[in-house]
């Protein structure tokens, strides 16, 4: 990649216009309307486009609303999480009624309000293996928003086997990037997808997780914006996208760098999907199922805390690896506290040293707030031969299913 200020190359409109529009749509879309490069027909594409946004968080919050403000036929999203509050300083699109909410049916309603004019698709499931190529059938093009590599993956081959555009954005601290990516573009434009990008993920060590390091959240508006634009811009043929460039945005210092990308030579097309396992083992993460050796559940740790209380057994040690300020709001009594960075950066050793020695050989009960920083170090402590285990679904699986008076956040 390379540092550069030329422009992407300009693609045709990717959907055909749709019926003519009605005198109330007119009057919604008209600064759409008297528009250079959108028009009335730019805005028939956008009323007969399908556009699939995958997350509706810190991402898909703002490219949602300006997709359905824009007047796209058709949207749909995936996501299979639930609004807490904790999600409210920047996703946008939900309220703090919504809280406890499955995200897809709170965006679905704050669309539905925004534009009735506008058909939302709810898929309210995590995307994987066996079902993504059936949920990406029919759609123009994808939004991924997603937080994880795993799923980035997933969605850019399961994309390019779909023969669509993806509009990818992704965020951590104060800095944001953006970038549109398409596997066999029309014309004689040069295609480049995630993968030739990112050939291959960080380790899970040094994977950014926002729970620890924070996001501004005005910075997912910025970014969720351009990709709301990116899509817009593919739909009408309007300008030159980001494809065959990388955009970085800084927001402390209010900087864009543009870097090319382009196709790696040496990458071989995808022909199909991996399975799970296969794009869970290339983002460093093991899968497991049932309840294995590397997980305890909230109610098997309160058991084992209920015989220690009754002197039927000695005390399970529970590392809770969330940040001073979540213990504020929700903590477990008895946990020795040490938050996930220290595990993950130069003082691992010493970290790791300190949690052996308390231990004294009792299996490490790892605990955040839902799941993944605890499995993220439950992974190294396990590499460093304790048996660390994940409480499963964290300080809210707990007050979910052991004690409700624990706050969720």
């Amino acid at each position: 990649m390379t540092r550069t200020t030329a422009d992407s190359p300009q693609l045709p409109p990717l959907v055909e216009p749709g019926p003519e529009l009605g005198p109330d749509e007119l009057v919604r879309y008209a600064r759409h309307v008297s528009l250079p490069g959108v028009g009335v027909v730019g805005q028939r594409r956008l009323a007969a486009a399908r556009v699939l946004v995958v997350g509706a968080g810190g991402l898909g919050s703002p490219a949602l609303l300006y997709l359905a403000a824009a007047g796209v036929g058709v949207v749909g999203i995936v996501d299979d999480d639930v609004v807490d509050r904790s999600n409210l300083q920047r996703q946008v699109l939900h309220g703090t009624r919504d809280v406890g909410t499955p995200k897809t049916a709170s965006a679905a309603a704050a669309l539905a309000d925004l534009n009735p004019h506008v058909r939302v698709v709810e898929h309210r499931e995590r995307l994987t293996s066996g079902n993504a190529l059936d949920v990406l059938a029919g759609y123009d093009v994808v939004l991924d928003g997603s937080d994880n590599f795993a799923t980035r993956y997933l969605v850019s081959d399961a994309a390019e086997l779909a023969g669509v555009p993806v509009v990818w954005g992704g965020i951590y601290r104060f800095q944001g990037q953006v970038s549109t990516f398409w596997a066999a573009p029309p014309a004689d434009v040069e295609g480049v997808t995630y993968r030739d990008v990112f050939p291959e993920p960080p380790p899970p060590a040094l994977a950014p997780d926002c729970a620890t390091g924070g996001v501004l959240g005005a910075l997912c508006g910025t970014i969720g914006s351009v990709m709301a634009t990116e899509a817009v811009k593919l739909i009408t043929g309007a300008g030159r996208t980001l494809l065959g460039r990388l955009a970085v945005y800084d927001a402390l210092e209010l900087t864009w760098h543009h870097l090319t990308v382009r196709r790696d030579p040496t990458r071989s097309p995808v022909t199909q999907l991996a399975d799970d396992a296969a794009y869970a083992t290339f983002c460093g993460i093991t899968l497991t199922s049932g309840a294995p050796a590397s997980t305890t559940t909230p109610r098997e740790l309160a058991d084992l805390r209920a015989a220690a209380g009754a002197g039927q057994a000695p005390a399970p040690f529970v590392l809770d690896v969330r940040e001073p300020w979540e213990l504020a709001v929700a903590g477990l009594d008895g946990a020795h506290v040490v938050p996930s960075g220290a595990f993950l950066g130069p003082g691992r050793t010493d970290a790791v040293a300190d949690v052996a020695r308390r231990a004294s050989g009792r299996p490490v009960h790892v605990l955040c707030k839902a799941g993944p920083r605890a499995a993220r170090v439950a992974a190294v402590l396990r590499d460093d031969g304790l048996d660390a285990r994940e409480v499963a679904g964290g300080i809210a699986a707990w007050s979910r299913d052991v004690d409700p008076s624990v706050p969720m956040y």
